[in-house]
């Protein structure tokens, strides 16, 4: 377990962090770019909870949260050769984690009515905040594919994180069913 004594510890002040294994790097490093927008995306789940306590819905953001926390701290920890065998492996998103992302999808989206337009963000609060969620995921997720060009990434990560702006949707629209509804976008309705 983590134990945090001191909060600043002045080893940024030169606009350079620490990744999980010690390296020092820029703070505008697309690693680093990569792991804040994710916790970013857990900061705004973190609201969205706010309109969902106590509700199997926000069990599920719970459960999220906290693979969010263990995604970044994948993404700190660049993968490396070997270390499956060392006695402290780095924590890694692994398949386990995707694929309940997946059976909470097909089970939400079973009672969903299928899609006749594309969905406005909107609807009851927790929905809306839902949506703003996924477009801050879908953000984290084209941070972690351009890294992924240029450096190694766990390929889980990136399956997590794509699955993840899925669930996401379809919650924003599982929640809408048992309120105001999908707000659906009318092609040309204004003109």
């Amino acid at each position: 377990m983590v134990q945090l004594t001191r909060i600043y510890t002045r080893g940024g002040d030169t606009g350079r962090t620490s990744l999980g294994n010690g390296t020092r790097v820029p703070k505008h490093a697309l690693r680093v770019e990569a792991y804040g927008t994710v916790d970013e995306t857990n900061a705004v789940l973190g609201i969205a909870r706010l309109h969902t306590a106590g509700s199997a819905e926000d069990a599920m953001l719970m459960r999220i949260q906290n693979d969010l926390f263990d995604l970044g701290a994948d993404l700190c920890v660049p993968p490396a050769e070997g270390e499956e065998a060392s006695e402290m492996p780095a924590l890694r998103i692994v398949a386990d984690q995707v694929e309940r992302l997946e059976r909470e999808i097909d089970s939400m989206n079973a009672d969903l009515t299928p899609l006749k337009s594309f969905v406005l963000p909107g609807g009851a609060p927790a929905a809306a905040q839902l949506h703003l969620a996924r477009t801050v995921c879908r953000r984290a997720e084209r941070c972690i594919t351009a890294l992924a060009e240029t450096e190694a990434v766990n390929p889980e990560a990136i399956r997590y994180i794509n699955r993840l702006s899925d669930h996401l949707f379809v919650l924003a629209r599982y929640v809408n069913a048992q309120g105001p509804g999908d707000v659906l976008w009318v092609p040309g309705g204004n003109r």
